[in-house]
């Protein structure tokens, strides 16, 4: 059921996607919204899913497969789009984007993220499969299990190693390219998925622990959206 579910989200945003080409071609910067808006949706909504699958045996394996699968498909669907904040920031620092348009892009992928969580919770709701029970009873799920400096320092180094990698497989054959973002974020997920989630995404992490953010603000904010940001500017830097 949770294999449906996701291959259902991937669809309906497929055809979102191409409906808002069509139609919204004229309209550059609500077309750009959308596009995101939906593309960090599918990764938003999917990777819900997926954490709640992490228990299923054997594990970490079937966790590790579904995560490297998935993540193959997100990047053979969703082309175009970053869905990531901090891949944004890439074009608005070089000039390919203006401020505006990288603002507008950032926008939508925090409604994004906060769709899908709600979208999620009412799916949960239902309890359609056995991972969703008691799935709505969960407060902060707490994935930093180690300490708040050592966390920080563990996402900004995945940051800086998953924003160094897109930059050095840029000419790599794209059919290639998504199996090597697909591995990589699948080592970094079994590295530090246990330590800290290995999310290095401040959308997809404010999407997976809303709850979190709510009751340590300050903490949270710090691992999961200072130090990823933190990570590309240093890329970008150097």
């Amino acid at each position: 059921a949770s294999l449906l579910l996701m291959a259902g989200i991937m669809v309906t945003v497929g055809l979102c996607r191409r409906l808002t080409r069509r139609r919204l071609r004229s309209h550059q910067r609500l077309c750009a919204f959308l596009l995101e808006m939906f593309s960090t949706f599918q990764i938003c909504a999917c990777t819900n899913e997926l954490c709640l699958l992490s228990n299923v045996e054997p594990k970490p394996h079937t966790a590790l497969t579904l995560t490297y699968g998935f993540t193959v498909l997100h990047g053979l669907t969703l082309t175009g789009s970053t869905c990531n904040p901090c891949g944004t920031l890439q074009p608005m620092w070089g000039g390919g984007i203006s401020v505006k348009m990288g603002g507008l892009k950032i926008g939508a992928q925090f409604t994004a993220a906060v769709l899908a969580r709600m979208f999620m919770h009412f799916i949960w709701s239902l309890e359609m499969a056995e991972p969703h029970f008691g799935a709505l009873s969960q407060s902060c799920g707490n994935p930093m299990q180690t300490t708040e400096m050592q966390a920080f320092c563990i996402e900004l180094l995945f940051s800086v190693i998953f924003q160094l990698t897109i930059l050095r497989v840029e000419s790599v054959n794209p059919k290639y390219k998504v199996h090597l973002m697909a591995l990589l974020i699948t080592m970094l997920v079994y590295a530090g998925g246990n330590l800290t989630g290995a999310i290095f995404n401040p959308a997809l992490a404010f999407s997976l622990h809303a709850n979190c953010f709510y009751d340590k603000f300050l903490s949270y904010s710090l691992v999961y959206w200072i130090a990823p940001s933190l990570g590309k500017f240093l890329i970008l830097y150097v």
